[in-house]
Order: C-alpha cells, then sequence, then structure tokens
C-alpha cells in the first residue's frame, strides 16, 4: 500500500514538472513577440530616459549607429558589449525604425581603420595577462553616429554609467542641433584651464565651442558666447570690466560664478579674497560672504605632520548628501554627493530680486554647520563643534528672470545666473578623489547652456552612492546583523527543512 502511495506521488509530481516546463516553453515563445523590461534600479541606469525615446521618436531620417568593438578584447571588455548592446537595442525600439545599429570588429582592415582615424575613433592598447604572459593587444571601443551625412563619434566606451547621455547628445549634434558657445573668463587670476581644471575643461570640449575672454584686452564679451564662466578669481574685476559682465548678463546671457570668499595659502594660512564682484552680485540678488563653511558632513582629508601622514574628518571640507541639494532643479536633484573645500556661504537677499524670478538653493550645508570669520583657524586637530542654530548655510545658488543693471542700462532679456562660493571643487587635484564634483559642474554648465533633458540624463551618472547618516544604534545593528545575519539564516533555513523533511518521512510511514 505504501509503496503504490509512493509510487503515484512520484508520477504526479513528473507530470506537474513536465507540464511546468510546457507552461514555460509556450511563454518563452510569446515573449520574443513582446518587448518589455524591468530595471530596478533606483536611477533607471539600464533603461533609455524619456528625453532619449522624444530624440529617436522625432527622428525625420535613419540613424545609423555603428559600434567598432574588436573581437579579441581583455575578459574585463567581454560583459561591457553585451551592455552596449542592450542599451542600443532600447534605442532601436523606441525609433519607429529611425535607428539602425551594427556592430563591426575592425580586424585587420586597414582601410576601415584609417576611417576610424579619420573620424576620431583611435586604435587602443591594452595590457593582457595571459597563460602567465603579459602581452600588448590592440582593439576598438568606439561608436559612430551618422545622420545625413555629418558623423558624429564617442571616441572610447569604457562603460555604459553615461552612454546613454553621449548616445543622445551624439545624434542631437549630427542631425543638426545647435550647441552653445562657453566663454571662460583668462583674466584677473582665475583658474589655469590647462593646468588647474584641465578634466572639466576637457569634457565641456566635447560638447561645446570654448572661447577664451580676456577682459583685459577685450572691451566686451564677445556676441557669441552663450554661457560665461568665471572660475576662482584672486585679483578684482575694475569698473570696466564689471561693466562689461553686466552687459553680457542684461542681453541674456548665462553667467557662472565659481568664486572663494577666502584665500587659502601655504601652510593653512586663510585671508578674505577680494574679487570686486560683490558690488554687482549683490544688485542681482546675491551675496558671497567672506567666510568659511564648516560641517559635521565632511570628508576625509589626509594632512603631513612632519614624517606623519593621518587622514581625518575635515569640517572645512563640507560633504553634501542628498538632502542638501534642491530637489526641485534637474540640475542637482539627482546628484548622491559633492565635497566643496574651503566653501564661502552664498546669501540671497531677495528684496533686491524680480518677483518673477525663479531662485534655486542649489546646495545647502547640512543642519551640522557653522562658519568662521575673520579669525581663520583651518588646523585639522582640532576640536570641531557647531555653532547653535547656524546650520544649512547656502553654498550655492541660482537665479533666473530679469536683472537690473547698475549701469542703467536695464535688462533687455531673461538672463541666467549661477553663483558658487568655491572654487577648488572643481580643479583637478579634488577631481581624483572626488568624481562627483564633475558631474556637479557639468550639470551647471548643460543647466545654462542647454536644455532640461540632456541634464536629466547626465544626472544618473553617479559614481559615489555614500551610505545615509546612522544613529549609533542603527550602525551597531546593520554590523552585528552583517556578522552573524547569514550565519543565522543559513541555520534558521537547515532546520525548517530538517523539520519539513522528518515530518514528510513520518507521513510516509502512515
Amino acid at each position: 500500500m505504501n509503496l503504490n502511495k509512493k509510487l503515484i506521488k512520484k508520477a504526479n509530481l513528473g507530470v506537474t514538472v513536465i507540464i511546468v516546463i510546457g507552461i514555460l516553453a509556450v511563454a518563452n515563445f510569446f515573449s520574443y513577440q513582446i518587448f518589455y523590461r524591468w530595471d530596478l534600479t533606483q536611477n533607471k541606469d539600464y533603461s533609455i530616459s524619456k528625453a532619449s525615446k522624444n530624440t529617436v521618436g522625432e527622428l525625420d531620417d535613419v540613424v545609423n549607429i555603428k559600434a567598432y568593438f574588436s573581437e579579441e578584447l581583455p575578459s574585463q571588455y567581454i560583459t561591457l558589449r553585451q551592455e552596449v548592446g542592450d542599451i542600443l537595442d532600447e534605442y532601436v525600439n523606441y525609433s519607429n525604425g529611425k535607428i539602425k545599429v551594427e556592430f563591426i570588429d575592425p580586424g585587420d582592415d586597414e582601410d576601415v581603420k584609417s576611417e576610424l582615424y579619420m573620424i576620431g575613433i583611435p586604435e587602443l592598447q591594452f595590457n593582457v595577462v595571459e597563460k602567465d604572459k603579459f602581452e600588448i593587444a590592440k582593439g576598438y571601443l568606439g561608436i559612430a553616429v551618422e545622420y545625413g551625412g555629418k558623423t558624429e563619434a564617442i571616441p572610447v566606451v569604457q562603460s555604459t554609467q553615461n552612454l546613454e547621455y553621449q548616445i543622445t547628445l551624439a545624434i542631437k549634434k549630427a542631425a543638426g542641433a545647435e550647441m552653445a558657445t562657453i566663454g571662460f573668463v583668462t583674466s584677473n587670476s582665475t583658474a589655469d584651464l590647462e593646468n588647474e581644471i584641465s578634466a572639466a575643461y576637457g569634457e565641456l570640449e566635447k560638447l561645446y565651442q570654448i572661447q577664451k575672454v580676456d577682459l583685459v584686452l577685450e572691451e566686451d564679451v564677445p556676441a557669441d558666447v552663450n554661457t560665461l564662466i568665471i572660475l576662482g578669481p584672486k585679483e578684482a574685476f575694475n569698473e570696466n570690466q564689471l561693466q562689461a559682465i553686466d552687459a553680457f548678463l542684461m542681453r541674456g546671457g548665462s553667467l557662472l560664478i565659481a568664486a572663494d570668499g577666502v584665500n587659502i595659502g601655504e601652510g593653512l594660512t586663510a585671508s578674505a579674497n577680494n574679487t570686486g564682484l560683490n558690488g554687482l552680485l549683490e544688485n542681482y540678488g546675491v551675496k558671497l560672504n567672506n567666510d568659511l563653511v564648516l560641517d559635521m558632513s565632511s570628508a576625509i582629508v589626509p594632512f603631513t605632520q612632519g614624517f606623519m601622514t593621518f587622514s581625518t574628518n575635515y569640517p572645512f571640507w563640507p560633504k553634501i548628501m542628498p538632502s542638501g541639494f534642491d530637489q526641485d532643479n534637474a540640475a542637482v536633484a539627482k546628484l548622491e554627493s559633492l565635497v566643496m573645500p574651503w566653501a564661502s556661504s552664498v546669501e540671497i537677499l531677495e528684496d533686491k530680486i524680480n518677483q518673477d524670478n525663479k531662485i534655486s538653493y542649489l546646495v545647502r550645508a547640512s543642519k551640522n554647520s557653522w562658519i568662521q570669520q575673520d579669525n581663520f583657524n583651518l588646523n585639522p586637530q582640532q576640536a570641531f563643534a557647531p555653532s547653535q542654530n547656524n546650520g544649512g548655510k547656502v553654498l550655492a545658488a541660482s537665479i533666473f528672470g530679469k536683472f537690473t543693471s547698475p549701469y542703467g542700462s536695464g535688462s533687455t532679456d531673461a538672463g541666467r545666473l549661477i553663483v558658487v562660493g568655491d572654487s577648488d571643487f572643481i580643479k583637478d587635484s579634488f577631481l581624483r578623489n572626488m568624481p562627483d564634483n564633475l558631474i556637479f559642474f557639468q550639470n551647471l554648465v548643460d543647466s545654462l547652456s542647454l536644455d532640461e533633458d540632456l541634464i536629466n540624463i547626465r544626472s544618473k551618472g553617479i559614481s559615489e552612492r555614500p551610505i545615509k547618516e546612522l544613529s549609533d544604534s542603527a550602525k551597531a545593528a546593520a554590523r552585528y546583523l552583517n556578522i552573524f545575519g547569514v550565519t543565522v539564516i543559513v541555520v534558521i533555513f537547515g532546520m525548517a527543512r530538517y523539520y519539513i523533511r522528518r515530518r514528510s518521512r513520518f507521513m510516509d510511514e502512515l
């Protein structure tokens, strides 16, 4: 009797397995006819955004995207080809047949190599360790976007983190979208483009036309400049230069000023920085204070003392968490982290601002922040303690709208103004350990120069996702859960399985 029950039970299990396999096979067959993907990442990192869907959906002609990926690539790039293919498939599926994608292995074809060289896709060298041998391999990891006889190249694809932005931008440029011209002020001891901010400068060069604006040699900002950037001036602007800057904003230009309220010298000495800009800015409704903002939410900074090197949290380098960004502003809403070394506070003078203007407090320090004025003490080993009711200092702000000129010329068109109380955050020496700073800077420039849709795409490129601030009890709970949690789960699972098997054996015996 027991033997018959066991045979029937096994037969039923076999039929069930066959039915399940059959259902899966039918579902798999019909799924080929339907395109849909679920992207469970917070920022939808593996799905193209609405902006990209709109861009490809509005194309008038066919866009050919050619991905030049060599077959023989190092192991770390094997999955990259598949990930790139997945993203390009999304473009194809939302383009109504206007996007054609082709993967090409240049191999040893000299004609193809010559063509790639001409459009700006280089042949790369890879270090490969194989069979205990160190070898140098060559190959390609580039993409060409062709539209109406015009080609835009993405020279090297190293990851998919910012690939959607690059592809959509290349499609827009190939389709003839007009890109803004960026002017960098090079007078008044501003940051050196080639030696101090080469990384940021290089990234902007990929998208914009760049002009150097020397306000000592030029009386006015050139007429073709759409966005003017003043970064880290250490010499005061004179009256003629201020008039040129004012005239630029009054004609509807976009102005980004990232300046230090305090100069930091060798040996951590500090002194107020007179840029000469404050009179002009206060007339527009913004004030850059000659102070330093300290924050208990801060970056870990290495210091050298004698022959010793130590690292410590340094409140003079505020670390902005997501709650410190204006969530209603696309330029900063999706950012996760930003470090602003020796930043000064920015104050909005609302009584001097046109009521129709749009104000955004882009970046704020945490509630555990405070300021230091006049008698600066930058010693990293001092006892830091926040002052009472002094938190939430603004570190960057924007005003979009019409401004009143202090020179009586009025405002003919709506302009855009962003003021950041720090210029060190974008320098090469800081970007090595703070890559999110570059995303912040690029988003600011884009918000002044481009449509909002491209800003939303770029904001997906997050290189750091810090753990939220936790209480001591929460930290202890997380630590012990990490140490003992998996072991406890395995033990409980084992005991439950043992109990179920024992119960099943007992029922069979009945």
